[in-house]
């Protein structure tokens, strides 16, 4: 856990020196951080993940995480694998695997929406989220604090829009009544910590009335949270060009499994998959990766992303802040490796 130690400590220095630059000074509580013992039921970490949905596993030529966290995700396992379908998947997931290349397993799984990555796939040299120009800058619209929208969900994006918050931005955090965010439900004590401080909106994405309201609320925004992939966004159109073009002075950040651009831009992430992706494990010394801690690339991911809307909304905004559970999971690597995760 070291690696994760170090990496939240330096998260957390930056995050109360920038927020003192623009507002209140935040103190990110750095235990509290990283853990959900409180509101859920959790093992200690090893081939299985905390939560039991995601497991380490072995192929012909390496290994692999799989992610079930969805009951969506187990529907896909016959289409992935040619298994079907009982109470216990995973021994087919495991015979399975052990046959097959990693490569092959997971550019399958990909195509198939199901979250999998092979262990280390995902190289970065730090954990900054990337920041892209995207409008012309500043083009504040009203006075008073800053406003945020919020339409993440889970953990990485509302950990980000709660730190904004604290530092005394407006927070809004808007769902639909069709897909709110899944916390409200399966751990109403982790959403209470991670939005008590947000206003809430409730707008159906289908309805186009409620889409032109959307789109005027991220029009006058400083900040946009969002932990949806691209595609999400183009179909409602609302893709970044268009977006940026309404409001030019806008920071999105921009909270994805691979980031936002590129080939994998589209690709399916949880905190527990993307966590191996990058790298972020323990290895046995028999050479076998263990996880280390609960979901790990998303509240580092959250941290980033706040610091890096920080660092946007200093610049003036126009940039779209690309913060990726994967990268950040191997940039914390990366920088503190020397130490061991």
């Amino acid at each position: 856990m070291t690696v994760v130690v170090r990496a939240v400590a330096a998260l957390a220095a930056d995050i109360a020196r920038r927020s003192s630059k623009i507002g209140d000074a935040v103190t990110v509580d750095q235990d509290r951080v990283l853990d959900r013992s409180d509101v859920l039921t959790l093992e200690k970490p090893g081939i299985w993940s905390p939560n039991r949905s995601c497991r380490l596993v072995r192929t012909a030529d390496g290994w692999i995480a799989v992610n079930l966290a969805r009951e969506s995700d187990r529907e896909l396992l016959p289409a992935w694998i040619g298994c079907g379908i009982d109470a216990e998947p995973w021994r087919a997931v495991v015979g399975a695997a052990r046959g097959g290349a990693s490569r092959a397993l997971v550019a399958r799984a990909r195509l198939l929406g199901l979250p999998a990555a092979r262990i280390g796939e995902v190289r970065a040299a730090d954990f900054e989220p990337r920041l892209r120009r995207m409008g012309a800058g500043p083009d504040r619209r009203r006075a008073g604090p800053l406003a945020v929208i919020d339409l993440s969900s889970l953990w990485a994006g509302p950990l980000c829009g709660a730190v904004l918050a604290r530092a005394g931005m407006a927070v809004t955090k808007v769902e639909s009544p069709q897909r709110p965010d899944p916390t409200r439900r399966s751990t109403p004590a982790l959403f209470e910590r991670l939005n008590a401080d947000k206003q809430d909106r409730v707008l159906d994405f289908a309805d186009p009335a409620d889409i032109a309201a959307l789109r005027a609320m991220i029009a006058m925004a400083d900040v946009l949270i969002t932990s949806a992939r691209p595609r999400a966004f183009e179909q409602l159109g609302l893709a970044p060009e268009s977006v940026f073009a309404d409001n030019p002075g806008l920071v999105w950040v921009a909270v994805t499994g691979y980031g936002w651009f590129g080939r994998s831009a589209d690709r399916v992430a949880f905190g527990d998959d993307a966590a191996a992706a990058g790298g972020l494990l323990r290895w046995t010394a028999r050479g076998e990766p263990r996880f280390v801690g609960d979901a790990l690339a998303d509240p580092l991911t959250g941290l980033a992303a706040a610091a890096g809307a920080i660092r946007a909304v200093r610049r003036g905004g126009g940039i779209l802040v690309d913060a990726a559970l994967s990268r950040t999971a191997a940039g914390a690597v990366a920088q503190f490796s020397g130490v061991g995760a």
